[in-house]
C-alpha cells in the first residue's frame, strides 16, 4: 500500500508542475473581449482606448466583439456559457448588477470575478443643440404641459438612460414616449438627427459632441456642477428631491468566469492594474469627465454592493421595479 502511495507522488507533482507551466505560458493565443454594447457608446470607447495598453502588460492579443442586446444580457450570458479559462472576458458596465431586481436574470456580477473596476462617470440630460429647452426645468415643464409628447432615447430596462428616468420618477413625474437603442453610439445618432427630443447619456459618450456645440447639456445628475460642463447645472435644481439618490453614477469594468485557475485571475488583475494605471490612460479618462477606480477582488466586491444597493432600493422607492430588493439579499444602503 505505501509502495503504492509513495510511487503515486512524483506523477501528481509532475502533473501539478504541468499545470502552473501552462498557465505561466497564458495567454498562448488571442483572447475574446466581449463588449456586450453597440459600438461607438461609451462603454466600447473606453475598452478600445484601454486595450492596446492592456496588450503590452499581458503580453498577448485581445480580440474585441460587439454582442449587444438585452440590457447587456446577451454578452454577459454568453461569457458565463463559456470555459472558465481565462480566454474570454467581458469587457462591461453596471447593468448586471440590477438584473435580478428587474427580473431580467437571476445573476449578477458575484457570477463572476472582477478583473478590474476601471472608472465611474456621471450621466448628462442631453438634447439636440437647437431644441427650445435650456436647462431641466424647461424640460419638465414641456413634458408636464404635453404628457407623453417627448420622445426620450433609451437603452433598455437596466440601463443608464432607464435608471435616471427612474429616479427622476420618484421625484417628480416625467412621462414621455421611449424609443430603445443598443446603446449610447446609436442613441446619439438618433439624438442629433432630432428622431428623439433628449437621452440621459454617460458623460463619456457626449462630452466632446457638448463641447463642440453637436449637442446641449440641459443638466448634469449630481448635486453640484462639474468642472469639464462649466455652466450646465446640477439635476438637483430643478429637482431637490433627487439628491438623496445622488451621488450615483455609470461604471466600466472587467470580468471573467468565476471559475477560471487562480494564477490567470491574479496575471489578469495585475495587467489590467498597470494598463489602467498607464499616465496616457488617466489622461484618457480624465479628459472623458470619468474618474479612475482600478479596483480589483474584495475592493471591487465592496463597490459593486454598495452601487447596487443604493441604485436597486432608489428603484423600489420609485417603483420603478416591483421585487423588492431585500428578498434578493440586497441590504439597505
Amino acid at each position: 500500500m505505501f509502495k503504492k502511495l509513495f510511487v503515486g507522488l512524483p506523477l501528481a507533482a509532475s502533473a501539478a508542475g504541468f499545470t502552473l507551466a501552462a498557465h505561466a505560458a497564458y495567454p498562448e493565443r488571442s483572447i475574446q473581449a466581449v463588449i456586450p454594447w453597440g459600438v461607438g457608446g461609451a462603454t466600447d470607447n473606453v475598452m478600445r482606448s484601454l486595450s492596446p495598453f492592456v496588450e503590452k502588460e499581458l503580453g498577448g492579443k485581445l480580440t474585441l466583439s460587439s454582442r449587444p442586446g438585452g440590457t447587456a444580457v446577451i454578452g454577459t450570458s454568453y461569457v458565463l456559457g463559456q470555459q472558465p479559462n481565462g480566454y474570454t472576458l467581458l469587457l462591461g458596465a453596471e447593468n448586471p448588477q440590477l438584473y435580478p431586481v428587474l427580473g431580467l436574470a437571476k445573476f449578477d456580477y458575484s457570477a463572476l470575478y472582477s478583473v478590474n473596476l476601471i472608472g465611474q462617470n456621471v450621466a448628462v440630460i442631453a438634447t439636440y443643440p437647437d431644441s427650445p429647452w435650456n436647462g431641466m426645468a424647461d424640460l419638465l415643464a414641456a413634458a408636464k404641459a404635453s404628457p407623453g409628447s417627448l420622445r426620450m432615447g433609451g437603452a433598455g430596462v437596466g440601463a443608464l438612460p432607464n435608471t435616471v428616468h427612474a429616479m427622476i420618477n420618484a421625484v417628480e413625474e416625467l412621462k414621455v414616449s421611449e424609443q430603445t437603442f443598443s446603446g449610447d453610439g446609436s442613441g446619439i445618432a438618433a439624438l442629433m438627427g432630432k428622431q428623439i427630443d433628449f437621452m440621459p447619456l454617460s458623460l463619456a459618450s457626449c462630452k466632446e459632441l457638448i463641447r463642440a456645440g453637436k449637442l446641449k447639456a440641459l443638466a448634469v445628475v449630481s448635486t453640484e456642477k462639474v468642472a469639464e460642463l462649466p455652466g450646465v447645472e446640477p439635476i438637483s435644481k430643478a429637482l431637490p428631491g433627487i439628491a438623496e439618490y445622488l451621488p450615483w453614477g455609470s461604471f466600466w469594468g472587467v470580468w471573467v468566469h468565476k471559475d477560471t485557475p487562480e494564477d490567470i485571475k491574479q496575471k489578469l488583475s495585475g495587467a489590467y492594474a498597470r494598463a489602467v494605471a498607464a499616465p496616457e490612460f488617466q489622461a484618457f479618462l480624465k479628459n472623458y469627465g470619468a474618474k479612475p477606480l482600478n479596483l480589483s477582488g474584495n475592493e471591487a466586491s465592496r463597490y459593486l454592493q454598495r452601487w447596487q444597493s443604493v441604485t436597486a432600493w432608489s428603484m423600489y422607492k420609485a417603483k420603478a421595479v416591483q421585487i423588492s430588493p431585500d428578498t434578493l439579499g440586497i441590504a439597505k444602503p
